[in-house]
């Protein structure tokens, strides 16, 4: 098993770069079940992020790829069934990210997520952290 960057990926789904795209999908395409390819969250979070903010990829699409991505036999996604929830509570503003961290942390035992972020908030097992009473603060 290899593992697989995201630029790899990027440029693999991307093909905007013809001498990178072109090794890129060698590599992917030359990938099978005896020699599989290893997509690591990291890696995922990131292609995600990439082609949704540089490449202005619609949501719906940018989700695709990764449900693309999970259901290839040749290659194996770290934490395949976290993804997968996660990217069923991908929709209107919240991003995957959010959704995968809330997944994870809710399969590791976590009450529940603090976040600043008022949009992940909206999220089942995301709280915001609370505000500061001036009386607290002192």
């Amino acid at each position: 098993m290899i593992g697989l960057d995201s630029n790899v990926l990027v440029r693999y789904f991307t093909q905007d770069d013809k001498d990178q795209s072109a090794r890129a999908t060698r590599l992917v395409e030359g990938l099978d079940e005896d020699n599989q390819g290893f997509v690591s969250l990291v890696a995922l979070v990131e292609l995600h992020w990439v082609l949704r903010r540089a490449y202005k990829v619609s949501r719906d699409d940018a989700t695709g790829i990764l449900r693309k991505l999970l259901n290839a036999q040749e290659l194996v996604v770290q934490e395949p069934d976290a993804v997968r929830r996660a990217l069923t509570r991908v929709a209107g503003d919240i991003d995957f990210s959010d959704a995968l961290i809330s997944e994870l942390d809710t399969a590791a035992g976590c009450v529940y997520t603090a976040t600043f972020d008022g949009r992940a908030a909206r999220l089942v097992g995301m709280e915001l952290v609370p505000e500061i009473d001036a009386a607290e603060s002192g």
